[in-house]
Parts: C-alpha cells; structure tokens; sequence
C-alpha cells in the first residue's frame, strides 16, 4: 500500500465516522449555539487533540490493551459514561435553575472560559474507549510498509483530525447563522436540555454497550 493509497482509504473511513452523530457533534454544537465560536473552536480544538494523542497510541500499540484487556477497557469506559452524566446532568440541572443562563449576543464575554470548553472536548474524547478501539482497529492496517509506526499513526489521526475539524466549521457556521434566533436565556436553557439529555443518553449506550461487550 502507498502513502497517497493509505491516506484515502484511511480518509473514507474517517469521514464516515466523523460526519455520524455523535458525542464531539454534540459538545461543539452545543457550545456554538450557547458560548459562541471561540467556545465552539476551543472544543473542536480539545477533541482533535485527543484524537491525535489515540492516534500515537494507535500507533504504538498502547491502545491494544482496550481490545485485550477487560479491565483496562472497563476502567476507561466506566470513567468515560461517569463523565458524560455528569456533563449531560449538570446541564440540565443548570438549565431549570432560574436566572443561571443570560443571553448570548456576539459582542458579549463569557463567564466561562474557552479552556473550560477546550478541557471538555479533550476530555471527553480521551474517556471514551470506543475511540481507542476504532484506531487500533484501522490505523495499523493503513501504515505503509516501513514507515515508522508513530509517525504513521500521527499522520493518518491527523487526517481524521483535518477532516473532524472541517466537519465542525460547517457545523459552527450554520450555528453561527441560527444563533440570532437563539439570542435569549429561554433559547439557551432549551439547547442545555436538549444536549445534556444527548449527552446522559450517550452516557448510558456507553454503559450498556461495554456490558454487552463482556456478556456476549
């Protein structure tokens, strides 16, 4: 296999994965439509950091030890589902709570920092081990004959990063467009029910699916 066979064939299989719906859609979405750009950005940014640092895992076979070992997936998995319930609660919680949420307007600062955003994304990525299983499974198939394995996995995440951030543009673009109608705390609250209850039901697919895993 070439270079430029690896790079297209691992990119066709990248843009399906990214462009179905999903946790990393969810979060950049949500933080587009509630936070602005730089949240948006800042949580894209998070997720395509992740992805290259299970890329370099990928590569150097760390993330083999999810597909072999129970107990090293069941630890990631059960951090991962904690996490997102406790994202996906948390916003809930927040959007019932009165006079927690204020109108977004372009001009006007957040009171949470874009690190914050930024911190959930990579986080979130880190913590979810079906990420670790969809690179061990494909990155080391599409390293071309003797390129060094670190260097090839950190290419070929990056590709998938490339095209994830590509995809996350578009999806802040037309964010971007809807958030003038979105520009009040009833808008805001709606957006936090409905991404936190994505997110707790990511959560408990997450639960479910790991259990699945180990009953089959």
């Amino acid at each position: 296999m070439t270079l430029t066979q690896a790079l297209v064939g691992f990119a066709a299989v990248a843009v399906v994965l990214t462009v179905i719906p999903g946790i990393d859609t969810t979060l950049v979405l949500r933080a587009s439509l509630t936070r602005g750009v730089r949240h948006a950005a800042s949580t894209a940014l998070g997720i395509g950091l992740g992805a290259l640092i299970w890329g370099a895992a990928a590569a150097l076979g760390a993330t083999a030890l999810l597909a072999a070992s129970r107990t090293a997936y069941l630890v990631v998995a059960a951090a991962g589902t904690a996490y997102l319930l406790y994202l996906g609660v948390n916003l809930i919680v927040q959007s019932l709570r009165s006079g927690s949420h204020t109108a977004f307007t372009a001009d006007a600062p957040t009171a949470v920092s874009p690190w914050r955003s930024f911190a959930a994304g990579i986080t979130t990525n880190l913590l979810n081990p079906k990420v670790g299983v969809f690179y061990i499974a494909t990155i080391p198939q599409f390293i071309p004959a003797g390129m060094p394995a670190l260097e090839g996995g950190l290419l070929l995440a990056g590709v998938h990063v490339a095209i994830s951030l590509a995809w996350f543009a578009l999806i802040i673009g037309a964010a971007s467009v809807a958030r003038r109608w979105l520009a009040n705390a009833r808008a805001i609250r709606i957006v936090d029910r409905v991404a936190g209850s994505f997110l707790v039901l990511f959560g408990i697919k997450l639960a479910f699916d790991t259990r699945s895993k180990f009953l089959a």
